[in-house]
């Protein structure tokens, strides 16, 4: 139930919202945000009626594209502030363990606030602990569970570790070396991120973009799936077409909410689907261990079974 509410949140609210504030950003030419409700939900519709087959089609061009474009630009923004890289990482490390900022972290609310937007934004970058990673997971072909797992494990790394570290050091070494891209100037992150890929000439906007439309839209398409398994369970395959329905009218609604409203919504849908799956991988935790050392034990031995086939 909570996965299904869920899809609708961090998989879809927040994603289109986004794409619709750097295209409103971005363009020479001023867009309506219902229109690109609109042109999204219609392209929405047309992939995830096609099924499973249809979104992993989409998304194994979107996600290298999104990879390429949105690492590379880091890369040269890091590359032209190289004598800052380590100054940035210091201001980090010192702002994060000095007396103040910990003193200040547990003054009153403090210390509820930044475990809340800690959790909370964590959460979103990599969705562990969710349980929605398994939905899309289950439907791969393999022999074994546990090499998946594995596959699927790698995933945090590459998406907080990696890319949000990257984010974190161009934004940070780009307000140390251009005062005006500085937090107290900007609306929100997007227009930080915004300001410090401007300085890539031509290019550094638009790199920009198209990688948040591919990352925000790839990320609708997999929440689509989702939801979809989750309702299917609960309700039967009659659920199916209803939910792709609703699922595409909030594409269409969501970039004219208000930004706070989308992500307070998504906020409170995530804890709700997380407690119960935290729960859940806690009391299997032994079945996990015993699976994976069993697994990893035999990793040497050829395996010649058939590899199961689940029609979707």
């Amino acid at each position: 139930l909570f996965a299904m509410l869920a899809s609708f949140g961090i998989g879809c609210g927040t994603q289109i919202n986004a794409i619709a504030e750097v295209l409103e950003t971005n363009l020479p030419i001023s867009l309506p945000r219902i229109a690109i409700g609109i042109i999204f939900g219609i392209i929405t519709a047309i992939i995830i009626i096609g099924g499973i087959e249809s979104i992993a089609v989409v998304c194994e061009k979107l996600v290298p594209l999104m990879a390429l474009f949105y690492v590379v630009g880091c890369i040269v923004i890091l590359c032209a502030n190289y004598d800052f890289l380590l100054p940035a990482l210091k201001a980090i490390f010192v702002l994060a363990f000095k007396p103040g900022a910990v003193t200040g972290g547990l003054v009153g609310g403090g210390i509820r606030l930044a475990l809340q937007y800690g959790v909370a934004r964590g959460l979103f970058s990599n969705e562990s602990g969710m349980g929605s990673a398994p939905l899309v997971a289950s439907a791969a072909q393999t022999r074994n569970p546990v090499r998946q797992a594995l596959v699927s494990a790698t995933g945090t790394f590459w998406t907080t570790v990696v890319v949000c570290l990257m984010t974190g050091l161009v934004l940070v070494s780009s307000m140390m070396k251009n005062p005006a891209v500085n937090a107290e100037n900007m609306a929100n992150g997007g227009q930080m991120t915004t300001a410090a890929f401007a300085q890539i000439p031509y290019i550094g906007p638009l790199i920009l973009m198209v990688s948040i439309i591919t990352f925000a839209y790839s990320t609708i398409l997999g929440w689509s799936y989702y939801g979809e398994r989750a309702a299917e369970y609960l309700l039967g395959k009659k659920a199916i077409l209803p939910y792709k329905v609703l699922f595409i009218a909030v594409v269409v609604c969501a970039p004219v909410l208000a930004l706070d409203l989308v992500w307070t919504i998504a906020d409170v849908l995530n804890a709700f689907m997380a407690i119960p799956n935290l729960i859940a991988v806690l009391l299997l935790s032994g079945v996990i261990a015993a699976e994976t050392k069993h697994y990893l034990k035999h990793l040497d031995e050829k395996d010649e079974s058939e590899i199961p086939v689940v029609d979707r």
